[in-house]
């Protein structure tokens, strides 16, 4: 096996060693999108989720990135997981190289001003082809997804998603705060940690025998 990959399923079983950090009201909260993904899958369909923040530049990126390494690594049915924001930039370069320290593999189409990384975790696969969009730009679905807000703002700002079957609120606090401090690194590691740790936790309360 690429070191690479077995590196992020070494995190992946340390993230499973975490759960007791997880707030008991969180997890309450995200059992609520456990038995959305559980019931898609008994009724034969493959889900879409589509993880919204404000610029589409951090945490929707590592929210559907952890959300589709994660159903993989449970032997889950396919999830189709994508990102986007209430407006364009570009994937947070912090982001990447926090993701990438965590195990993922990062490849890059350069572009001037929204680059494309293509991002993988084992060998086997064609890359997910991660770029700052809007929510509803292509090649996001368009209607009978879920839509999870990570931000308190795309949640203001999206008080009607069109095309949506579920609305999901998950916050989680921007690292950008941090941007150009001494804790810069530090605070996006720990963010794609808290991420992977509460999507890992969702995924592993739906039985994979029962789907």
């Amino acid at each position: 096996m690429n070191p690479l990959y077995s590196q992020i399923d070494t995190y992946c079983q340390k993230l499973e060693q975490e759960f007791d950090q997880i707030p008991q009201e969180r997890k309450v909260h995200l059992k609520k999108l456990a038995n959305y993904l559980q019931e898609k899958f008994k009724q034969g369909t493959s889900p879409q989720l589509i993880v919204i923040c404000t610029h589409n530049s951090r945490r929707s990126h590592i929210g559907q990135l952890w959300l589709a390494k994660c159903a993989d690594y449970y032997n889950l049915p396919t999830i189709a997981t994508y990102s986007g924001g209430t407006e364009a930039t570009a994937f947070n370069p912090r982001a990447v190289a926090a993701l990438k320290k965590a195990g993922f593999g990062v490849g890059m189409r350069l572009h001037p001003s929204n680059p494309t990384y293509l991002i993988k975790w084992k060998e086997d696969m064609p890359p997910y082809e991660a770029f700052s969009k809007k929510y509803d730009d292509s090649p996001n679905p368009s209607k009978d997804f879920a839509a999870i807000l990570v931000c308190s703002s795309a949640d203001k700002g999206c008080p009607v998603v069109a095309g949506t079957d579920f609305r999901f609120f998950l916050p989680y606090e921007d690292p950008k705060k941090f941007d150009d401090t001494p804790k810069e690194a530090e605070m996006y590691e720990e963010r794609v940690r808290q991420i992977g740790r509460e999507i890992m936790y969702l995924m592993q309360q739906i039985p994979n025998d029962k789907v």
